[in-house]
């Protein structure tokens, strides 16, 4: 998404400035988090990763320092939600708004949510969220 965005800007076809990127993972398997709250350079393999989601059990990133540069030169950061509340917001949200999310999909519902109470993000930002997924690989 980076690249794209720059690509975007570079083109003229957006105006403003770069977005700041965030990057969420699951509690159970979250070297980028882990990285950014370090400041390292690079992400260490994580020991054991548990995660519903698949999509973000990623233990050793292969981009990891490209994802860290891009969440620095944004002015981002990184968020990690528990299985149970990314869970439970992919529910809600499937519930309430008629949107298929994946685990994945909802780890990005739990990570705006704790930004916002951490006033990171106001009621009056833009914000674009991925669902990454789709909630129909995760039924029996």
């Amino acid at each position: 998404m980076w690249l794209a965005f720059e690509g975007l800007l570079a083109a003229g076809w957006v105006a403003g400035a770069m977005p700041r990127l965030y990057a969420v993972q699951s509690s159970g398997c979250a070297p980028v988090v882990e990285a950014v709250t370090r400041g390292a350079a690079g992400c260490e393999p994580w020991p054991d990763p548990r995660t519903i989601a698949s999509g973000i059990r990623v233990p050793s990133p292969l981009g990891g320092a490209l994802m860290l540069r891009a969440i620095r030169d944004t002015g981002g950061g990184a968020v990690a939600v528990s299985d149970e509340d990314l869970a439970r917001r992919a529910r809600e949200v499937s519930r309430m708004e008629g949107l298929d999310l994946s685990p994945e999909g909802g780890a990005t519902i739990a990570a705006a949510a704790a930004l916002g109470r951490l006033g990171v993000l106001r009621p009056q930002d833009r914000v674009v969220l991925f669902n990454p997924g789709a909630g129909w690989l995760y039924r029996d």
